[in-house]
């Protein structure tokens, strides 16, 4: 089967299987909303999603490799190499108070009137009352400038959300859904004297599932508020400090560092 990914066909590197499922649904949203129709929009607000899932897809890839480490510099650079992800987005993401940035297209002056950025760079502390919920026109931004009192989501809606770690959410409630199963067994096990009859303590266990939303199959977006808050938790847990780790680990790749050693600081330190 042809890899779509590759315009040469070749093979993806290994650990790829783990990104494609969602980049699949990103690309086949975003085809999805290219070709709805614009009526009752703006003409800026059609290109909103355009914008917002481009963002959201070099995030997923970046903070799969940067934050959480879920995959090899081979895969992400793969992505890079194949523009599946934004490049310049990302290098940007890479600098002090940019973190946070919805495109590169808020920050060129050029697009702007009196040579000035959009809007969403503001931090919402700075801005008047009559702005506090203004949008970029272009990206449907609320707000990407760093610091604290900033919107978790800058665009408001599922595109948004931070899907790596979503999927990690997913992943940890999925271990510990099996291990509940493992345990009801373990203890039915020990119980076959009996006449096996009673419920379980456990029999619940699908209204918690149910509030973590549709699984991957059925959507890559947390669709239910606790799955969303316990991937805004992860991601919160992750932000700040993580910059400097970010900064150490391209040090250490550009000093000829491989993925596979799993302490690039203490090689950084030994070098």
């Amino acid at each position: 089967m042809a890899n779509r990914w590759d315009p040469k066909n070749k093979k993806p590197p290994k650990g790829f299987s783990y990104l494609s499922p969602v980049l699949s649904a990103l690309e086949n949203e975003l085809r999805d909303k290219v070709r709805e129709s614009n009526d009752g929009k703006r003409n800026t607000e059609s290109m909103w999603p355009v914008h917002q899932i481009n963002w959201q897809r070099s995030r997923y890839v970046y903070d799969m490799y940067y934050t959480h480490k879920k995959i090899s510099k081979k895969v992400y650079d793969y992505c890079i190499k194949n523009k599946l992800v934004d490049a310049a987005l990302i290098a940007k993401w890479k600098k002090p108070g940019y973190e946070r940035l919805c495109s590169t297209y808020v920050i060129n002056s050029n697009n702007y009137k009196f040579g000035t950025t959009s809007i969403c760079r503001v931090p919402l502390k700075d801005r008047s009352p009559e702005q506090m919920h203004a949008q970029d026109p272009t990206t449907g931004c609320m707000g990407c400038a760093s610091g604290v009192g900033q919107p978790r989501n800058i665009f408001g809606n599922k595109y948004g959300q931070n899907l790596a770690a979503v999927q990690i959410a997913r992943e940890k409630r999925m271990e510990e859904l099996e291990r509940k199963r493992q345990q009801e067994e373990d203890d039915v096990g020990r119980d076959q004297g009996g006449d096996g009859e009673g419920d379980s303590e456990t029999d619940d266990d699908s209204s918690d599932e149910d509030d973590y939303g549709p699984t991957p199959a059925a959507g890559v977006w947390a669709g239910g508020s606790k799955l969303e808050q316990e991937s805004e938790r992860l991601a919160e847990g992750t932000d700040g400090g993580e910059q400097n780790e970010h900064d150490k680990r391209d040090v250490v790749e550009e000093n000829g560092g491989t993925e596979e050693e799993n302490n690039p600081a203490k090689k950084l330190r030994a070098s």
